[in-house]
């Protein structure tokens, strides 16, 4: 009954990995190329941890 009212965990996730993504794509486009690695980086770390919740 009250599950209803839980957020999920995956969509915050998944929002930050969207928005880490267009990010770095921004950062490459603007040519810096360590922030593009770094971000990506982050994002994967994101995704990873979505995949990890994807299991439960």
């Amino acid at each position: 009954m009250f599950g209803l009212f839980n957020s999920d965990p995956t969509k915050k996730l998944q929002k930050e990995y969207e928005r880490k993504l267009e990010q770095a794509m921004h950062a490459a486009r603007n040519g810096d190329m360590r922030a593009n690695a770094s971000l990506t980086e982050e994002a994967e770390a994101l995704r990873a941890e979505i995949e990890k919740h994807k299991k439960k």
